[in-house]
């Protein structure tokens, strides 16, 4: 049981070390993004002349695009035998969820924000 056990510790700190890899790499990546509330100077020359909550709104559904298409690449790469990163397909993954959970909650909530001004009385 000691082998198992000591098996089973250096394969829980190999993946550990590759998730704090790519928890690194993830927030170097995040950092170079505009972030979204920054406004329109972070986003690319085109969008930057335009400001707004629409401008704001469609930058959050781009990036909610790229990660959710992050996922899909690395989930066929590792299904397909390129990658062996198991690990790197699960976040990517995890992060393409959480973001689109997050995006269709903000729909809804605009959603009851414009039926809340529609029921005002005039």
């Amino acid at each position: 049981m000691d082998i198992k056990a000591a098996v089973s510790q250096t394969d829980i700190n190999s993946v550990l070390q590759q998730m704090r890899q790519i928890r690194d790499q993830a927030s170097a990546g995040i950092s170079s993004r505009p972030n979204i509330l920054d406004g329109p100077s972070a986003g690319n020359k085109l969008e930057s002349s335009r400001s707004g909550f629409g401008n704001a709104l469609k930058l959050a559904i781009n990036t909610v695009n790229e990660l959710q298409q992050t996922a899909a690449t690395s989930t066929n790469d590792f299904v397909t035998g390129k990658d062996t990163n198991l690990v790197k397909a699960m976040v990517d993954g995890q992060k393409a969820s959480i973001g689109f959970q997050a995006t269709v909650q903000i729909r809804n909530r605009m959603i009851t924000a414009y039926q809340d001004i529609m029921k005002m009385p005039i």
